[in-house]
C-alpha cells in the first residue's frame, strides 16, 4: 500500500512553488510543506520518517500522508539546500564537520529500524545491515543555516546497509574525492585527504572504520555509474540525458582517480597521524 494513505486537504488556495534540485521528479512547496510524487518505495520512506520522528531526530521532515493530488506531504525544513557550484559557506570546514555529525545522528537513530527494515525500498539491502542508509548524502540533500548543516532531505534512495556506504559517498561529495578536471571539485589530493579525514573524525570513525570507508569509495561510485547506465539502457530518458550531459564519463574518471590515489588515502586518511595543510 502506498506510504501516504490518508488524504490531506489544504485550507483555501495556496500558491505552489517548484523547488530546484528535484532530480527526476518535480517537487513543490506549499506554505510549510513539500509535495512530491508517491513512488513504489514511498511506503518504506514514510516508515523511515515516522521512525525518525519517534526517535526524536529533528533533522528530517515529518511525513503527513497525501494531498488531494495523491502527492506525498512532507514538512518543509527551513534553511538553504546547497546546489552546484557550492558556495564558500558550504565548502567551509564547519559545513563539513556539522554534516558529518548530522549523518552520525541520523545513522544512530535508524539502528532500531535496521533490525527489522521490512521491504519496499527502492534498492535492495546491502550486507552488513547496520543502519538505514540515506543513499544520497551530499550537500544538495542537506539543509544549512549559514555554515551549519541542520537537516536532511530526499530519502528516496534509502536502503538497509552498512554505515560505510553513506560515508563513502559523503566523502565523494564533501572532500571531495574528485579528479582535478571535475568542475564540481576543488583542492589538491592532499587537501581532499585532509577534508576526508576531518569528515570521518567528525562522524567518530575508528581507524578500522576509516579503512572500510576508503575501501568502499570506488565501489560506491561505481554502483552509481552502473545504475545510471542501466536506467538509461532500460529507456529512462532522464538518465539518458544525464549520460549525454557527461555525468557518466565524469563518474568513470573520478573512480579511476580514487583508485589511483589509494596510497594517499591510506597514508593521510586511514593512517594514525594527522595531516596539516
Amino acid at each position: 500500500m502506498p506510504a501516504a494513505s490518508r488524504p490531506y486537504s489544504d485550507e483555501g488556495d495556496a500558491e505552489e512553488q517548484e523547488l530546484p534540485g528535484g532530480g527526476t521528479a518535480r517537487v513543490f512547496r506549499i506554505r510549510d510543506t513539500v509535495r512530491k510524487p508517491v513512488m513504489p518505495w514511498s511506503s518504506a520512506v514514510q516508515r523511515l520518517l515516522d521512525h525518525l520522528e519517534r526517535q526524536g531526530f529533528e533533522g528530517a521532515p515529518a511525513a503527513h500522508g497525501t494531498d488531494e493530488q495523491g502527492r506525498m506531504i512532507l514538512t518543509y525544513l527551513t534553511g538553504v539546500v546547497a546546489n552546484y557550484p557550492l558556495t564558500d559557506a558550504i565548502r567551509s570546514r564547519q559545513a563539513l564537520t556539522t554534516s558529518a555529525r548530522l549523518l552520525r545522528r541520523y545513522h544512530d537513530a535508524t539502528t532500531g529500524l535496521a533490525q527489522h527494515p521490512g521491504g519496499d525500498w527502492q534498492f535492495d539491502a546491502l550486507a552488513p545491515v547496520e543502519v538505514i542508509c540515506h543513499g544520497d548524502f551530499a550537500p544538495y540533500n542537506c539543509v544549512f543555516t549559514g555554515e551549519k548543516a541542520v537537516g536532511l532531505i530526499d530519502f528516496d534512495a534509502a536502503r538497509p546497509g552498512p554505515r560505510a556506504w553513506d560515508l563513502a559517498y559523503a566523502l565523494y561529495r564533501y572532500a571531495p574525492l574528485t579528479h582535478p578536471d571535475n568542475h564540481d571539485g576543488w583542492g589538491t589530493t592532499e587537501q581532499q585527504a585532509h577534508r576526508a579525514r576531518d569528515f570521518l573524525d567528525g562522524y567518530g570513525c575508528t581507524r578500522q572504520e576509516r579503512q572500510s570507508v576508503m575501501d568502499m569509495a570506488a565501489p560506491r561510485l561505481q554502483s552509481l555509474a552502473d545504475f545510471l547506465r542501466d536506467a538509461a539502457a532500460a529507456g529512462d530518458e532522464n538518465f539518458q540525458r544525464h549520460i549525454e550531459e557527461g555525468h557518466l564519463a565524469l563518474y568513470v574518471r573520478d573512480i579511476d582517480y580514487i583508485r589511483d590515489q589509494a596510497e594517499v588515502w591510506t597514508r593521510l586518511v586511514v593512517g594514525p597521524g594527522r595531516f596539516t595543510a
